[in-house]
């Protein structure tokens, strides 16, 4: 079979839309099916070219067996409403002529939050005569409310009709959290077709590591618990929070021995750092993104993860895809996230979830797990306990028996 998906981020950018999307294409390759992935140039998510790239019309290369196609797009860094728009747009338009020119494929994947995407994805399959998939990452454009990036309006709710047109048109919707498929099915999709394939953990990469003593040192944490946040620094997370329980931590008589590192780029990193500075946060480190191979090794610092999102009912349908990837790095989590991904912390007993937007909760939470030897090394275990539960690969697979009935 021949799978042809479009993505706006894939490798060697890291996030998760990147890394599911690599990971599940390698999968789909050793089980012996020919994958091509049309996607940009990676620049996620400071919108600077990665070395080695240009943003070209037009380039290809092969990553573990899949066809990359790589387009020119308007980059852009991952904040402003209006220029990721255009990002989007522009990645709609010339994806589109990039999936003209391929051979025609027996299945056309396209995957959001935005779903722009999907809109040159099912274009493509009206053209081609072949079905289409929709990957259902985020409630897109309910989440731009959710961070205050646009109020309700004309064109908001036109969006929201072109939504859920394009839910309707797919032969499948792949959604990454079950509540995704309940608010579908709450607003008139057939739940019929819609299946959920969580997120999870590659486990080939991510997996117990001791700490790495070298850089430990360089960055002054030998001896520390350190509590780390990975990932973006963007509006959604309100990492204000964050700072404010350092500060709590800097003033607790138990908190001289804590660090808190960030590591990301985002849209509101530079005015955390600001923050940071001006609040005299000597316990925080703020490090950029590193190369996908390195993550592991940072991981490797982590006493404790800390999982963060704002206060939202939009946010209680998401599952942050870094849960998994503590689980299988045996890494406690401290948890600021409501709903659906709270429920998944405590059934699988891998952390403490506190409140979001509560920075004392938060304070509180790391002192407990630094003092409380017994439960931190309970919750170690269990992390490792659950991540074969959301493995990669078995998850990959589960999605290819999607694709495969419905390209038949």
């Amino acid at each position: 079979m021949l799978i042809l998906f479009l993505s706006d981020n894939f490798a060697p950018e890291v996030n998760a839309p990147a890394s599911r999307t690599f990971e599940h294409c390698r999968e789909w390759v050793r089980a012996g099916h020919r994958v091509t992935v049309i996607t940009g140039v990676p620049n996620f998510p400071a919108g600077k070219v990665f070395p080695g790239y240009r943003n070209r019309l037009w380039q290809r290369e092969i990553m573990d067996g899949i066809e990359v196609v790589r387009v020119w797009t308007y980059v852009t860094a991952n904040s402003g409403f209006t220029r990721r728009t255009l990002d989007y747009l522009s990645f709609m338009m010339t994806g589109f002529l990039a999936g003209v020119l391929q051979r025609r494929p027996d299945v056309i994947v396209g995957t959001s939050p935005q779903f722009f995407t999907n809109c040159a994805a099912w274009v493509l399959s009206v053209l081609r005569r072949r079905p289409f998939v929709f990957e259902l990452r985020d409630l897109w454009p309910e989440s731009i409310k959710a961070v205050g990036a646009m109020s309700d309006s004309a064109l908001l709710r036109l969006m929201e009709r072109l939504e859920l047109f394009l839910y309707r048109r797919a032969a499948a919707v792949v959604a990454v959290t079950a509540s995704f498929r309940r608010n579908l099915i709450a607003r008139g999709i057939d739940g019929e077709k819609i299946q959920v394939v969580t997120n999870g953990v590659d486990l080939t990469r991510f997996r117990p590591m001791t700490r790495d003593p070298e850089l430990a040192a360089r960055l002054g944490l030998t001896g520390k618990f350190v509590a780390g946040y990975i990932g973006t620094h963007g509006m959604a997370h309100a990492l204000e929070t964050v700072l404010a329980a350092a500060a709590l931590l800097r003033a607790h008589p138990e908190g001289v021995l804590v660090r808190i590192v960030f590591l990301g780029d985002g849209a509101r990193k530079q005015a955390l750092k600001a923050t940071a500075q001006r609040m005299g946060l000597d316990n925080i480190l703020f490090l950029d993104t590193v190369p996908k191979a390195e993550v592991p090794r940072y991981w490797s610092l982590l006493d404790v993860s800390i999982i963060h999102l704002k206060r939202s009912d939009n946010f209680t349908r998401v599952i942050p895809s870094k849960l998994f990837e503590c689980m299988g790095m045996g890494v406690p989590v401290l948890h600021g996230v409501a709903g659906e991904s709270a429920e998944i912390v405590e059934r699988e007993g891998v952390g403490l979830v506190f409140e979001p937007e509560n920075a004392q909760a938060l304070c509180e939470g790391v002192l407990r797990l630094a003092r409380d030897q017994a439960l931190y090394q309970r919750l170690r275990a269990q992390c490792l306990a659950a991540a074969p539960r959301y493995d990669r690969t078995a998850l990959a697979r589960r999605m290819l028996t999607i694709l495969e009935r419905v390209g038949r």
